[in-house]
């Protein structure tokens, strides 16, 4: 983070195309907007950008309005909102001077641009802020190629145009991107499934992630991506299975055959709670367990050619995927890392994640208030995570 003196020098510098400076304290889209630019970092300077609250855009004056805990609380949540896409990478200080305090919300360029916000990609070029043309999101792709680092935006080599199934590429694009910036666009296929990080340009084909997701048959191209669900009478490998199923396709249909799956698994039953008053409870409730596997679909190795494990014993439910924790994750829970950050981005897209890094927060609350133990989580793996979630009343 900048010294203060650094912060003076920037404020003055109305100039500058990595500074935004605004005395409003509630205007949420034009802070995610100035993020999303930011991060895009579309002069190419690999230096972070700056967003000034409490300073005039003018003249850079510090204003002396007050920032509270919960302005600096809302900016820091802009990261993980899934409104901002993929994930930026942000900090947020509050800053004191003569003429009063501000808050410096700090963003580094992304690896993976072009970031959106809201479907829309936005860029700074000198001090404007706007949604980039088709050439300039066409730029930010090709630099994206260069830094790819996750699995998930690697060339899927051999997974060509051929094994794409359009209709499917066709309905993520409209989760994916705002309806005007389709309506407007005249590109073909291939270069609007390269501007959401899908398809690789140079090696002409898909990136993983655009195989898990368009691919006619994913699993020729990976082979773990799929998940393997077994009921067992007892409360070991050893006894007899009462029933199976294996989740397999592209991810879309992954995830809405195993979302409806799990809402048919757990009848609630009523518990006194009062001479007068019940409440229904479930064995497991099912928004818990829904936002388990979620996790773990997100989260796996998907090199591994080990599916994600849904077993339900008799007094509990295991959910185990390939992949130990990722990165900064390794704090685990107090802090998440991404080690698919485009497939995190998909699930966002396809609304089967709300907001990033709230996950585990949900499950503890809805299985207390289910009457479930807390769950466990064997985190000391480095070739798998495993949840482990017991019957209400254990």
């Amino acid at each position: 983070m900048l010294t203060n003196e650094e912060i003076k020098a920037l404020l003055k510098d109305t100039e500058a195309d990595n500074v935004e400076r605004t005395v409003s304290t509630n205007k949420s889209d034009k802070f995610c907007e100035a993020i999303c630019a930011f991060a895009n970092d579309m002069p190419g300077h690999g230096k972070p950008g700056y967003l000034f609250i409490g300073a005039e855009d003018k003249t850079g004056a510090v204003t002396g309005i007050e920032i509270t805990d919960q302005l600096l609380k809302n900016l820091a949540g802009h990261r993980d909102s899934g409104q901002i896409v993929p994930l930026p990478a942000l900090t947020v200080q509050k800053r004191s001077f003569p003429e009063g305090y501000i808050a410096v919300v700090e963003v580094k360029p992304s690896d993976m641009p072009p970031v959106r916000y809201r479907g829309r990609v936005w860029i700074r070029v000198s001090p404007r802020r706007g949604i980039a043309t088709e050439q300039e999101e066409r730029i930010l792709t090709e630099r994206r190629v260069h830094s790819a680092r996750t699995f998930d935006i690697q060339p899927c080599l051999g997974c060509g145009q051929d094994q794409i199934v359009h209709s499917l590429f066709h309905d993520y694009r409209m989760a994916a991107v705002a309806p005007e910036i389709i309506e407007e666009n005249d590109r073909d296929m291939l270069q609007q499934m390269a501007a959401l990080g899908l398809w690789d340009m140079h090696n002409q084909c898909v990136t993983n992630a655009g195989a898990l997701l368009f691919s006619e048959t994913p699993q020729n191209w990976l082979p773990g991506a799929y998940i393997q669900y077994v009921r067992f009478e007892g409360n070991g490998l050893e006894s007899d299975i009462l029933d199976e199923r294996k989740f397999t396709g592209d991810l879309l249909t992954i995830l809405r055959e195993l979302d409806a799956f799990i809402k048919t698994l757990f009848p609630s039953r009523p518990v006194p709670v009062s001479a007068l008053r019940e409440k229904q409870i479930t064995p497991y409730p099912d928004w818990a367990i829904r936002e388990l596997l979620m996790n773990a679909v997100m989260h796996r190795d998907y090199q591994s050619n080990a599916p994600i494990h849904f077993y339900w014993f008799s007094d509990q439910i295991e959910i185990q995927n390939p992949g130990g924790l990722y990165g900064a994750a390794a704090d685990f829970p107090n802090q998440n890392d991404y080690r698919n950050p485009k497939i995190a981005e998909a699930m966002k897209n396809l609304a089967y994640v709300n907001r990033f890094g709230r996950g585990i927060a949900t499950v503890r609350a809805v299985l207390q208030n289910n009457g479930n133990p807390p769950a466990e989580f064997t985190i000391n793996e480095p070739n798998y995570f495993l949840a482990t979630v017991r019957e209400a009343g254990s």
